[in-house]
C-alpha cells in the first residue's frame, strides 16, 4: 500500500517526505512536476518507492491502475505564485487536479489532506474558517477558495477523510528552487550573505515601515499539522494552519539578521541599531502589489485546536528562523 504525496519535490511536499521517512514509511509515491529540474535536490535525502509526473499521474489514477493500493494522499502539489496571470492554468492546475483527486480519494475512501491557503481570506481582518471571510485578492487564492467550497459541500456524504490546511506564511527548509516566491526569511538570509543588510517594503495601509504583519510559521509545524490529522483519519474538515500569533516583517529581518550573526561571532542587535547602521534598509512598496497584498493575516486557531484536536505549540519566529538560518548555514550556505 502506497502513500501518495503530491509536490513531493517541492517546499511542504519534500519535508512531508523526510518526515514519513523518519517514521520509517518508505512505500512513498513522489509526484511532481520536474519541468525546474533543480528540485530533485530536495528528495536527494529522501527514500520513496516510485517518482511520477503528475500528468502520468493522473492518467494513472483515472485508468484505475492504483485502486485498493493507495493508503493516503497529501496532496501539496500546486501553482503557488501568487502573481500568476494565467487564469486558465492556475485553475486546471489547483482546482481541476484537487478535484480528480478528491474523486478518488472518495471512491476509493482513503483520507485527503490537502493544501489549502489563507489567500481565501483576501484583504480581511478575520481569518476563522467560514465563507463570510473569504474573499481572494488573485486568481490563486480564488483556485484554492473555489476547491474549498467544493469540499464544504462533499463532507457530509464522504466515507473517508478529507483535510483542507490552511496555510499561512510558510518559511524553512527546502524552499531554494521558489525563487521570488521563497519566503521572506529566504530573501533576507541571502541578501544579508550577499550584502551585508536585508531590504523590507516601506509602510503601507496604515502601516510603519517593515510594519506589515503576518502569520509565519515554520515549515516543521506545518509538517507535524499534516502528520497530526493522517493519524487521526476520524478527524475531517477545513482548519487553519498557522501560528494564531501575527509578527511585523521587522521581526523577519532581525531574527534573520541576528541568527546570521550569531554564525559570525557577533552579538545581536535591535531593529534600531540594524536600520541606524544600515543593516535593514526600506525599499518603496511596488505598484504592482498595490491592492493584490495582505498587510495583516492572524490565524484563528479556534477550530484547529477544538475539532482538530492539534494541541502542540508552534515555533514562534524567532525560534523558527533561527533553526531555519542555522540548517543553512551548516549547509555551506553561508559566505
Amino acid at each position: 500500500m502506497y502513500t501518495i504525496v503530491t509536490g513531493a519535490a517541492g517546499f511542504i511536499g519534500s519535508n512531508i517526505v523526510k518526515a514519513l521517512n523518519e517514521r520509517g514509511v518508505t512505500d512513498i509515491i513522489a509526484v511532481d512536476n520536474l519541468k525546474r529540474a533543480d528540485k530533485f535536490k530536495n528528495l536527494v535525502d529522501c527514500e520513496v518507492d516510485d517518482y511520477l509526473d503528475k500528468r502520468d499521474f493522473l492518467d494513472i489514477l483515472e485508468a484505475g491502475h492504483l485502486d485498493g493500493a493507495v493508503d493516503a494522499i497529501l496532496h501539496q502539489g500546486a501553482c503557488s505564485d501568487t502573481m500568476e496571470q494565467d487564469g486558465h492554468y492556475m485553475m486546471e492546475n489547483n482546482f481541476r487536479y484537487s478535484s480528480s483527486l478528491l474523486e478518488f480519494a472518495l471512491d476509493q475512501k482513503v483520507p485527503l489532506i490537502y493544501a489549502s491557503s489563507a489567500s481565501v481570506y483576501g484583504g480581511g481582518s478575520v481569518f476563522s474558517e467560514s465563507r463570510e471571510h473569504e474573499g481572494p485578492l488573485n486568481v490563486y487564492g480564488y483556485s484554492k477558495f473555489l476547491f474549498d467550497q467544493i469540499v464544504r459541500r462533499r463532507l457530509s456524504e464522504a466515507n473517508s477523510q478529507i483535510v483542507g490546511l490552511r496555510y499561512f506564511n510558510v518559511y524553512g527548509p527546502r524552499e531554494q528552487h521558489k525563487g521570488r516566491m521563497a519566503s521572506v526569511a529566504f530573501h533576507h538570509f541571502n541578501q544579508y550573505q550577499a550584502e551585508g543588510k536585508v531590504k523590507l517594503f516601506e509602510g503601507i495601509d496604515g502601516y510603519v515601515n517593515g510594519g506589515q504583519s503576518r502569520d509565519f510559521i515554520y515549515v516543521g509545524d506545518v509538517v507535524k499539522v499534516n502528520l497530526h490529522f493522517l493519524d487521526n483519519p476520524q478527524t475531517s474538515g477545513i482548519f487553519n494552519c498557522g501560528t494564531g500569533r501575527s509578527q511585523p516583517f521587522n521581526d523577519i529581518a532581525v531574527a534573520t539578521v541576528n541568527a546570521c550573526r550569531a554564525g559570525e561571532g557577533k552579538p545581536a542587535l535591535s531593529l534600531e541599531e540594524l536600520v541606524g547602521q544600515g543593516i535593514v534598509e526600506y525599499i518603496p512598496f511596488p505598484d504592482a502589489l498595490k491592492g493584490k497584498y495582505q498587510s495583516f493575516t492572524q490565524a484563528d486557531q479556534s477550530l484547529l485546536r477544538s475539532a482538530g484536536g492539534y494541541a502542540a505549540p508552534f515555533a514562534t519566529v524567532a525560534e523558527g528562523v533561527k533553526a531555519y538560518v542555522e540548517y543553512r548555514l551548516a549547509n555551506g550556505e553561508g559566505k
